[in-house]
């Protein structure tokens, strides 16, 4: 495969109009850059970086959903002995603390490189140009007046350079500088610490999979009054384990340095350390990002489209089963020669996010408020009461494919059996709480 381009001191010669402009080469650049081109339409991307650079962080994924899209090839690990731990641990390894909740469910973690090349000879053998450089300007040539741009959108590059398509698509990520969205305070971010590497001794068990290990035996009782986080962890093989201590959605975030302080105690109170590291992993994203403004003439995808699940932080999930719907609203409007940027992305937007994906978002982020106020000992009886859900329903939520009224049947359904003291923390509304619960039924 011929590499896209990725030398600095290469002029980018001049473009012709492109159906879309894609701004990003990560996952959900390369994604949607695909499935625009699958559609038949004229793309080019627009990234900072070398597309086929490595991809920092590590993508995970439930085995079912990975097998609905029929990309099971693309992953690297997988596991069927899922579980999470939710008691406090104690001495006694075998004392109710320490008993795994059993997930019955296979998990996996793509392959980065295999996905990336995937995405990649796509977008290759369809036809997608590439541009090097930083968007740092957004501006409509032929214009029909001041309150709709019309005729063709134009990127301009800190080179200076001007890259003109029908529409500009936004996959740069949460910190796009060219995309809309209202103001809503204080963003919370989940941020973890982790390593992939060799151990003095195993830290979870043989061909195990650690969705949360909320265990705090580790941590001093003024420790435990902090913020907390846990273990997510697994065997890789062959001796080698991936570890990340992570944190739930916080304003602001936990530091990393917490965090890998807190990892090294966990494994030190287990008699483990680290032994060798391959790499290490340093992940912040947003959870509670607000939804883009709808009405503005480009369009976004991942995280700059608050795609990331504002309960679990999954988003790799989401842009494979959303890129295809997303794409055909596109090209269907695309069809019309004479359509303007903003009718375009118009278009994008109402097949992104749906009345229905926007309660759902509201939900979700009610959800999490919610918790982010929760203590260690709360946090952990709500996570066992969540898992004891019917499968269904707790994978559903964590994936989000359940409906609105499915994802309410399983709010209510958690709130039933969840203890007083779980309960007790879902009452009332605080903060932006009553704002979430208004945009469920106005979206």
């Amino acid at each position: 495969m011929t590499p896209p381009e990725s030398r600095s001191d290469v002029a980018i010669p001049a473009s012709p109009c492109s159906d879309v402009l894609v701004i990003g080469a990560g996952p959900a650049g390369l994604c949607i850059a695909a499935a625009l081109a699958a559609e038949g339409l004229q793309v080019a991307v627009l990234s900072d970086a070398d597309p086929q650079a490595p991809w920092p962080n590590t993508y995970g994924i439930w085995g079912e959903e990975v097998d609905s899209l029929g990309l099971a090839h693309l992953l690297g690990h997988r596991w069927s002995h899922t579980v999470s731990y939710f008691g406090p641990g104690e001495a006694d390894p075998g004392g109710p603390g320490n008993q795994p909740v059993l997930h019955g469910r296979d998990y996996g973690l793509f392959d980065k490189v295999r996905l990336q090349a995937h995405w990649l000879e796509q977008a290759r053998r369809l036809g997608v140009r590439w541009h090097r450089g930083e968007a740092v300007g957004l501006a409509f040539e032929g214009e029909r007046g001041a309150q709709e741009p019309a005729g063709v959108s134009v990127v301009t590059t800190a080179a200076g350079e001007r890259l003109r398509a029908r529409l500009v698509l936004d996959a740069s990520g949460h910190r796009s500088a060219l995309v809309q969205r209202p103001d809503e305070g204080p963003v919370a971010g989940q941020a973890a610490y982790g390593v992939v590497g060799r151990f003095t001794a195993a830290p979870v068990e043989p061909d195990q999979f650690v969705l949360m290990d909320f265990r705090c035996d580790h941590l001093s009782p003024e420790q435990r009054s902090e913020p907390p986080s846990f273990l997510y962890a697994m065997d890789l093989g062959e001796g080698r384990y991936f570890v990340e201590e992570t944190s739930l959605a916080l304003a602001p975030p936990l530091p990393f340095d917490t965090l890998r302080q807190r990892l090294e105690l966990r494994l030190a109170h287990r008699g483990v350390a680290i032994s060798a590291v391959e790499h290490e992993e340093f992940c912040l994203f947003p959870m509670n990002l607000p939804l883009p403004d709808r009405q503005q003439p480009l369009l976004a995808f991942g995280g700059a489209a608050a795609m990331v699940h504002p309960a679990s932080g999954y988003l790799v999930g989401a842009l494979l089963r959303r890129a295809p719907g997303l794409a055909r609203a596109v090209a269907a409007a695309c069809a019309d020669g004479q359509a303007s940027p903003a009718t375009l992305a118009a278009a994008g937007w109402a097949g992104l996010w749906p009345q229905e994906l926007r309660r759902k978002h509201a939900l979700y982020q009610f959800g999490l408020d919610k918790l982010m106020r929760f203590p260690e000992a709360r946090l952990r009886a709500f996570f066992a009461t969540f898992f004891a859900l019917p499968e269904p329903q707790w994978s559903g939520f964590l994936t989000n494919t359940l409906s609105v009224p499915q994802l309410l049947a399983a709010m209510l359904r958690l709130f039933a059996l969840a203890p007083w003291e779980v309960r007790l923390g879902l009452l009332g509304l605080q903060g932006r709480e009553a704002a979430r619960l208004g945009r469920l039924l106005r979206p």
